[in-house]
């Protein structure tokens, strides 16, 4: 899915100047709008998975994690596919200021998933009696992709806040291809280079339900 985020993202860049010139506008809006909702799935992948480890290393019920996931991000998809067939038929602004504060309520929520159970599983794993190689490893792997992850969240959820209500700090516009790039730059695509640099090695699969204790 990362791949599909960056090929969108390469495409708005690679094609910048005839992006904003689409007819209808709402085809502008998806072209900007859709690779950040599909970093938001994908990100939160990671969240599910943590969660995951987290509540069997608890004892607690995993069964419901998946369907609370699927049915946030069938959400998101459902009322962001309305707003963009709403400003199809009826274009206005202070549907697309909705549409803005949409994303980063959306952006908001990944961040607080990342610091709810990134640092539920960080001081989990702190408090692990068997000091490691592996221990440390995956301590220094878990909080380091979740302050990446939680901090480029928060900086999308601001700048689209920002956004939002002032017209000038917009930065989905033609006159700032510059500045449009630093902030995918520090928002999706150095984040995506980073996180996947440090879980460069996957975890062996699991062979059954029950928690293995870390390594």
């Amino acid at each position: 899915m990362n791949f599909i985020v960056n090929g969108v993202r390469a495409i708005v860049f690679g094609f910048h100047s005839h992006v904003f010139l689409f007819k209808p506008r709402v085809l502008t809006l998806v072209l900007l709008d859709l690779p950040g909702i599909l970093f938001f799935s994908t990100y939160t992948l990671l969240v599910l998975f943590w969660a995951e480890i987290y509540r069997q290393a608890r004892s607690l019920p995993t069964d419901k994690l998946k369907i609370v996931y699927i049915s946030v991000n069938g959400g998101v998809y459902f009322l962001q596919i309305c707003l963009w067939i709403y400003l199809w038929i009826n274009d206005n602004n202070v549907l697309e200021t909705i549409g803005k504060i949409f994303i980063a309520v959306v952006s908001f929520t990944a961040a607080l998933g990342f610091l709810l159970y990134g640092g539920r599983l960080f001081f989990m794993l702190r408090r692990f009696p068997i000091e490691s190689k592996g221990r440390r490893k995956k301590l220094h792997e878990v909080g380091s992709v979740t302050a990446i992850c939680f901090t480029c969240f928060v900086i999308r959820c601001f700048v689209v806040v920002l956004s939002a209500f002032d017209s000038d700090a917009s930065l989905d516009v033609l006159d700032h291809p510059v500045l449009n790039l630093i902030y995918y730059m520090l928002s999706e695509i150095l984040p995506s280079a980073l996180v996947l640099y440090i879980l460069r090695k996957l975890p062996p699969k699991r062979v059954s339900a029950q928690y293995h204790p870390i390594q």
